[in-house]
């Protein structure tokens, strides 16, 4: 997790119970629909992630990526 990602979970954890169910409603509320997100038991996999290596737009390089953890 990031630094800012961190100190969000941080200050999260810190609010009444209620706050903190419904910011987690909340947050589960903004993921995608069930069922958009492949697996890696989805036979779609391979040529979804074809289509997104071929897709350089938005790329983020490896060393960047692994800089956030």
């Amino acid at each position: 997790m990031s630094a800012d990602a961190d100190a969000i979970l941080s200050a999260a954890l810190n609010l009444p119970e209620d706050v903190r169910l419904s910011l987690a409603c909340k947050l589960l509320d903004s993921l995608p629909p069930e069922g958009t997100i492949l697996s890696e038991d989805d036979p779609s996999l391979p040529e979804e992630l074809d289509r997104r290596f071929a897709d350089r737009e938005g790329l983020i390089r490896w060393s960047d990526l692994k800089a956030e953890d």
